[in-house]
């Protein structure tokens, strides 16, 4: 009678060369324990997260149609229609702009300050007030590039119209022994600033003067014996 051994456990069959080696122990894969909880929290900072995104790109695309200043208006020019152009921005709540809709509102206001091209229209920045108040009269106002200050005379400005005595006056101020008084001077409101001519360089300056004084001004343009310099500002 044949007996069949059969290998004890945690060995293997033998060979062909009759030795039997040891067979290696299984491996043992841990599986990972799954956190609901944890995985819950990912999710909801990722929707989160998104619906923030999400948020953040739809306020600003929010656009509003404003008004912007087509081209630069000086202080107490009359805004027309060419002055101003429609913009769509977006923009912060605190800001104030002029809606496209009060467009026709703001032709024929004056502009308070002085406004430049590109830039955005606020309420603050338009007046209905006019330059030219009552019991006042607008007198042009020729002068060499000699009788004007170096500085850029603009609408709004208060200035001084000086009176300066011609050579025949002086002269004959002299021979009597009169000592020069100090020049007459009228304030004025500067109204508009023409170009300058091209071959002498002479500005027209419109200014607005009390009407009593308004004719003997005129008068005194016409001889040439004006100069014209800027007024001192409040507080100085």
């Amino acid at each position: 009678m044949s007996t069949t051994t059969m290998p004890a456990p945690g060995r293997s069959a033998p060979g062909p060369g009759g030795s039997g080696a040891p067979a290696a122990a299984p491996r043992v894969v841990r599986q990972r324990r799954r956190r609901p909880g944890l995985i819950a929290l990912s999710v909801a900072l990722i929707a989160a997260g998104g619906l923030s995104g999400a948020l953040l790109f739809t306020a600003s695309g929010q656009r509003t149609a404003v008004l912007v200043v087509a081209r630069d208006v000086p202080v107490g020019a009359a805004i027309s229609n060419a002055d101003l152009a429609p913009a769509s921005l977006a923009l912060d709540s605190a800001v104030k702009a002029v809606p496209v809709a009060k467009r026709s509102g703001m032709v024929g206001q004056r502009a308070a300050v002085a406004l430049k091209a590109g830039a955005l229209l606020s309420p603050g920045q338009v007046t209905s007030v006019s330059l030219i108040k009552a019991g006042e009269q607008v007198v042009g106002v020729a002068l060499k590039p000699s009788q004007l200050p170096a500085s850029r005379i603009a609408p709004g400005q208060k200035v001084l119209i000086v009176s300066t005595p011609d050579a025949n006056q002086a002269a004959a101020a002299g021979k009597a022994g009169e000592a020069p008084g100090a020049p007459k001077t009228l304030p004025a409101t500067v109204v508009a600033v023409g170009a300058a001519a091209p071959a002498t360089g002479v500005v027209v300056v419109d200014v607005a003067v009390p009407a009593i004084d308004g004719p003997a001004l005129a008068a005194r343009v016409a001889t040439g014996a004006v100069a014209l310099i800027l007024a001192p500002q409040d507080g100085s």
